[in-house]
């Protein structure tokens, strides 16, 4: 069977504003050094090819950042017209090529993230794949935690339940925010959802970078007692050194990465030895293919892998990685999406549709606020 060569005849971004039904607050709103939350902004990006493939994919933005994304994209999309969509690579470094002087990393590669990401669905549904099989999976579910409903704006009866709601719908783990003020609440909150979850299901704690050293040291000493799986972003994201004196010093396992934003940022997470799970985040690192790249650096370093946010797109990824990952339930995003995710024994099943076997929603064309697109329709 002879290839023939393809070309991306069209290429369509658009951005869109999820609103959050309730206010998010974690610890950074708690210590003043945020919002609440009450919006996720997105960036979608549509290619469609001459043979009539089509490909979808998103990056995102919390609180700040999203009418960036949007406005690199549309300055640098225009030269993947013409071009075969099977050659990701080579498209990923020409359009890293068309922004350079803005860096390459943070807005840059997440504006980047989007397309890159459309690629890959696009290039696995032209296999009839879903792109965990595409790439070459290990398994076909992954094990499953929530963390929509553990935020601190939520009482502690909310959080237990939600957590028992989670538990019902066949997801496996709990996470909840800690990381306010007056420690001895989180504590108490982490010892309410302990007892009321029992000491099988898997419990998760996150306290979004707002513990200095000393502090994620007692406060590690302290969550012991309650066999977490992992104790998350304990400190500033850029703090290494930090994150390794700390994972060294405590039983229960360290997990960080989700807040950094290139490929080039978690390989000196991963030589400091700064965390026993890694947390990567593909549209915040640049797409699929950096995200590929750091999981095989991570999987060399022996690090267990829990992705951060976007389950539609970390599923298929965390299904490749060989050594057993979590990914991260969130039902914010289910509004975009004609599809659901399957949740049942603690694991999430990856999808037997296509590529990431997703469409947009009417919902998401109704929430997008502005449209850009090149080539021809």
């Amino acid at each position: 069977m002879t290839y023939t060569p393809d070309a991306i005849r069209h290429v369509k971004l658009s951005t869109a504003r999820l609103p959050l039904a309730t206010p998010i607050s974690d610890a950074k709103v708690f210590t003043g050094r945020q919002k609440p939350m009450t919006e996720v902004v997105f960036l979608f990006a549509e290619i469609t090819t001459e043979q009539g493939f089509e490909g979808m994919g998103f990056s995102y933005s919390k609180r700040a950042g999203g009418p960036a994304q949007y406005a690199h994209a549309k300055e640098v999309a225009e030269t993947m017209i013409g071009e075969d969509p099977n050659d990701i690579a080579k498209l990923y470094t020409k359009l890293l090529w068309a922004g350079a002087s803005v860096g390459r990393s943070g807005v840059a590669t997440q504006a980047l993230a989007a397309l890159d990401i459309a690629l890959y669905d696009l290039k696995s549904k032209r296999a009839g794949l879903p792109l965990a099989k595409f790439l070459g999976s290990h398994r076909d579910s992954v094990r499953t935690y929530n963390t929509s409903g553990g935020f601190l704006n939520a009482s502690i009866e909310e959080v237990k339940e939600r957590a028992s709601q989670s538990i019902e719908e066949g997801i496996g783990g709990i996470k909840i925010k800690v990381g306010l003020p007056d420690s001895a609440e989180d504590l108490r909150r982490v010892a309410a959802v302990r007892e009321h979850i029992g000491n099988d299901v898997p419990l998760m704690v996150d306290a979004n970078q707002q513990w200095d050293r000393a502090t994620a040291l007692r406060m590690g000493r302290k969550l012991e007692q309650f066999d977490l799986v992992w104790i998350e972003e304990p400190l500033d994201a850029y703090d290494a050194e930090g994150h390794a004196a700390l994972a060294a010093a405590l039983d229960t396992p360290i997990a960080t990465g989700e807040m950094l934003a290139s490929v080039a940022e978690h390989e000196r997470l991963i030589a400091a030895r700064a965390c026993d799970i890694i947390q990567p985040d593909a549209p915040r690192v640049g797409g699929i293919t950096q995200f590929l790249r750091l999981a095989t650096l991570a999987d060399q370093a022996g690090l267990d892998l829990a992705p951060h946010f976007a389950m539609e797109i970390h599923l298929h990824l965390a299904a490749t990685y060989p050594r057993e990952p979590w990914v991260e339930h969130f039902d914010w995003l289910d509004p975009l999406f004609n599809e659901r995710l399957e949740t049942k024994d603690g694991r999430m099943i990856v999808p037997d549709r296509p590529g990431l076997g997703f469409t947009f929603s009417d919902q998401a064309r109704a929430w997008t606020t502005d449209t850009v697109e090149f080539g021809r329709p």
